[in-house]
């Protein structure tokens, strides 16, 4: 029997456990003590910390695995790397695991490439931040360099706003510089795409439904996503020379662009399949199930990527606009509805649950398709309704 290692064990780690189940596989999920609801289904538990690249490789020696992948987050991506050079596993290298777990790596390789993305800075803490940006323009955005997601990120628009943007950058970053860059004005949207032996299988852009904070949150999307011919050619062109810049191989790849007068811009690229659905989404229009090729390509297989079919379909994260415990939840959408694809509910009445601010603070999603874009999402706004959400 096959051994996967499995890096977490967070919703966005569930499917991919579920699948290698699914496949005779033996799963080990590996993540800090917790109430992770992957631990119930996998084989074998480990508490280590995903960060820790030289426990986590001890264990997979002395376990004798096949395969070592994640889905839904970068905290991990290094580990992987790392446990793939050394035991000459299928999947990320070390190198390119780096490169896509720290913005400046990441934009000092797309500049050596000429791929198009924004001007930036690197700037440490220490540092006076007024003589580092000279020459930027604004509005800026300040991020953190190690994590993706929402933390650590702040839209400026004056020079005032610039230090509460850097205190929140260093409360959320294990590194001691940050990232300022231009902020590019344009319509931000995402692709997922899969890269085996040097070769991208796909790629599939796709529309984000953001929720708007201090700074925009992906809270669902949606595909098709619309462009026009040769924006569309230009997207999967700066796409694909973003990814063997940075050395990207048999893995997954998650995508954040920005499209500006016809032109793609890489916002950032991580080795990973996206989260907030959109290893669904990708399994969906596909018509195969995506969690079981990421988890083929980590074995060392060579599945096939087929692209002929392209059903819509879109979905959205169920939240909370207080902190609280819920006292009512309930999905009152009929099983007859076959343009409802899956109502997910992460917690259960009577759980402490976080008004939304990232990620992480979702509780549940709502997953719909259709035979067009538009049934898609005439069906979420339909099937969101009738859930039942309340906390006091």
């Amino acid at each position: 029997m096959k051994k996967l290692m499995i890096m977490g064990a967070g919703i966005y780690q569930v499917p991919l456990i579920k699948a290698a189940k699914e496949m005779g596989i033996y799963t080990i999920a590996v993540s800090i003590p917790g109430k992770y609801p992957g631990f119930s289904y996998a084989d074998e538990v480990l508490h280590i910390n995903t960060v820790d690249a030289e426990a986590v490789l001890k264990a997979a020696r002395e376990r004798q695995i096949d395969g070592i992948c994640t889905a839904g987050t970068d905290v991990a991506v290094m580990t992987i790397g790392r446990v793939n050079d050394a035991l000459g596993l299928s999947g990320i290298s070390y190198k390119a695991a780096r490169i896509a777990c720290d913005k400046v790596l990441m934009k000092q390789c797309y500049e050596e490439h000429g791929v198009r993305t924004a001007r930036y800075r690197k700037v440490y803490f220490n540092e006076n931040i007024a003589d580092k940006i000279e020459g930027l323009q604004y509005p800026l955005i300040i991020k953190i360099v190690d994590s993706s997601g929402s933390r650590g990120i702040t839209r400026v628009d004056r020079p005032d706003q610039i230090q509460a943007a850097i205190t929140n950058a260093q409360a959320f970053t294990r590194k001691d510089y940050y990232i300022v860059e231009e902020f590019i004005i344009g319509r931000e949207f995402g692709a997922q795409a899969f890269v085996m032996d040097g070769k991208v299988q796909f790629i599939l852009p796709h529309g984000d439904y953001i929720f708007l904070g201090s700074t925009g949150v992906p809270a669902g999307h949606f595909a098709p996503y619309k462009l026009s011919e040769e924006a569309q050619q230009d997207c999967y062109e700066t796409c694909e020379k973003a990814i063997l810049a940075m050395g990207l191989d048999n893995c997954a790849v998650n995508c954040d662009f920005i499209m500006r007068d016809g032109q793609t811009y890489v916002l950032e690229i991580g080795g990973r399949s996206g989260a907030t659905c959109l290893a669904e989404l990708v399994s969906i229009y596909y018509g195969y199930d995506y969690y079981k090729k990421i988890i083929e390509v980590a074995l060392g297989m060579k599945p096939d990527f087929p692209t002929d079919k392209a059903v819509p379909n879109a979905s959205k994260l169920l939240m909370s606009d207080k902190d609280g415990e819920i006292i009512a939840l309930a999905n009152r959408n009929p099983k007859s509805d076959r343009n409802i694809y899956e109502v997910c509910f992460d917690y259960t009445v009577g759980d402490q649950v976080k008004k939304f601010h990232v990620g992480p603070h979702r509780i549940g999603h709502v997953i719909t398709q259709g035979r067009t874009l538009a049934e898609a999402t005439s069906a979420l706004d339909r099937a969101l309704k009738n859930i039942e959400i309340e906390v006091v």
